[in-house]
């Protein structure tokens, strides 16, 4: 049987209507049945398309010009939209965004966990979906002498240079990165140059607590030395009284990663702080921090609520990270544990429970799946598990574990619906049935989104 052509070629210019979103927000066109994918195009939108790329299946195009203009299309704030890459949503409206979210996660739960009767609610939104992160990495350059800041061109390590500012940044990062930049190019401080490797100043970080207005700036080198060191710190404190703490942190490798293991605080605290709800966490350079506190504020009460504790409740949290959500669960149960691979961010779990004064939650090192059946062994007897996995989702031995150690109720907050699904799947098979999923707007005008699901053991 001889394979079919697509019904398109590369570098043809066609016209297409629009009619579904995929996951990252690109438009679908169909052209006798063969669908195109193109960035920027909206459902209900009719535009000139050219095509770049033709797979048996699919293929890919570039917007030219919108024929016919959908009522979800704006203008998008942000200068350098269509060259970042760091939102992909900008062009749409934000009920369209959170609609589009809502979607993506009852399209998994029916294709990937084949649960069409579990129950998606509406997406939880933002009354403002602007300026909400409250950390900033920026890479440092050079353009004609002078030192430049920017996020990279999409798909390049090229700095966009004329970046004025990043819509979705907290004001007080974007002033600080823009300070740091002035004053370091005055003192004649020189941008590392990572094809040469040489240089001095690779990135420049800033943490700002969202309800105390405390901020911290790191200053990532390739040096040992941080050149003007004194004068930096005088004028920096002098333009910016809100800043708490200066750090130094020194990279000498070859690498995309931004932080280096060597971190010098060298002028104010170690920590600034900042609040969700009434939990008070301190933050260093490298604790890992959710960048959006009014929404993980949302997103833990959802939690809680699916969690359903009661005061003689034991609890584990799998993948606590720094103890957010434990710090949350320790206030209603009678006892939490914590478990999480990286060692700094339990020290930092610990630090957080005695900050508050929490006294029933303890915090281990180790991996989950290997931990928990040691638990199971010692008669720890959890009645509720939460778990919060990075995007890859859960290990196979890890929903094992949870299975066989029976709790009642599992809470399962996740970054990725896909992989959510599919570990949903395995509990489902494992004698749980999921009664609803929540998705949260975590991260506006971008393609991502996080979800709650209740999970209950079906003889409970």
């Amino acid at each position: 049987m001889s394979k079919q052509a697509a019904p398109v070629k590369k570098n043809e210019t066609i016209t297409l209507t629009f009619e579904d979103l995929t996951h990252e927000g690109n438009g679908v066109g169909k052209i006798g049945g063969y669908p195109l994918f193109v960035p920027y195009a909206l459902p209900g939108e009719e535009a000139t398309v050219k095509v770049v790329k033709v797979n048996k299946n699919f293929g890919f195009g570039k917007l030219l010009e919108v024929k016919q203009s959908s009522k979800d299309r704006v203008e998008p704030p942000c200068n350098v939209y269509y060259q970042c890459g760091g939102c992909q949503l900008q062009h749409m409206s934000y009920d369209l965004q959170l609609q589009m979210k809502h979607n993506q996660v009852k399209s998994v739960m029916r294709k990937i966990a084949h649960l069409d009767h579990v129950p998606v609610h509406p997406t939880i939104g933002m009354d403002d979906p602007w300026r909400y992160r409250n950390k900033v990495q920026i890479p440092v350059g050079e353009r004609d002498g002078e030192l430049i800041t920017g996020f990279y061109r999409m798909r390049s390590h090229e700095i966009i240079d004329d970046m004025e500012t990043c819509v979705i940044q907290d004001e007080l990062n974007d002033r600080s990165v823009h300070a740091v930049r002035r004053i370091a190019n005055r003192l004649g401080i020189k941008a590392y140059d990572e094809k040469k490797d040489r240089g001095v100043l690779r990135h420049i970080m800033v943490r700002t607590g969202r309800e105390t207005n405390e901020t911290m700036i790191v200053l990532i080198t390739r040096t040992e030395k941080l050149p003007h060191k004194e004068e930096l710190i005088r004028e920096l404190t002098e333009t910016f009284p809100h800043v708490k703490s200066i750090v130094h942190n020194i990279n000498n490798k070859r690498t995309n990663v931004i932080l280096g293991r060597k971190t010098n605080v060298i002028w104010g605290e170690e920590y600034i702080y900042d609040t969700i709800g009434d939990i008070r966490f301190a933050i260093s350079a490298k604790s890992f921090y959710q960048v959006n506190p009014p929404q993980t504020k949302k997103l833990y009460d959802k939690a809680l609520e699916y969690a359903a504790i009661g005061s003689d409740d034991v609890v584990i949290d799998a993948y606590c990270g720094i103890g957010t959500i434990s710090l949350f669960l320790a206030q209603k149960a009678k006892k939490v544990y914590g478990v999480e691979i990286v060692p700094e961010a339990i020290n930092d779990a610990k630090k957080n429970a005695e900050l508050n004064g929490i006294t029933n939650a303890e915090f281990v090192v180790g991996e989950a799946e290997k931990v928990m059946p040691q638990w199971k062994a010692q008669g720890l007897n959890p009645d509720v598990i939460v778990v919060d996995p990075p995007r890859k989702g859960c290990e196979v031995d890890f929903l094992q574990a949870m299975i066989e150690m029976e709790p009642k109720r599992i809470v399962y907050v996740s970054c990725n619906p896909s992989t959510l699904a599919r570990d949903l799947r395995i509990l489902e098979d494992g004698g749980y049935e999921t009664l609803e999923v929540q998705p949260v707007d975590m991260f506006p005008q971008t393609g991502h989104v996080e979800c709650v699901s209740q999970i209950v053991r079906r003889d409970v």
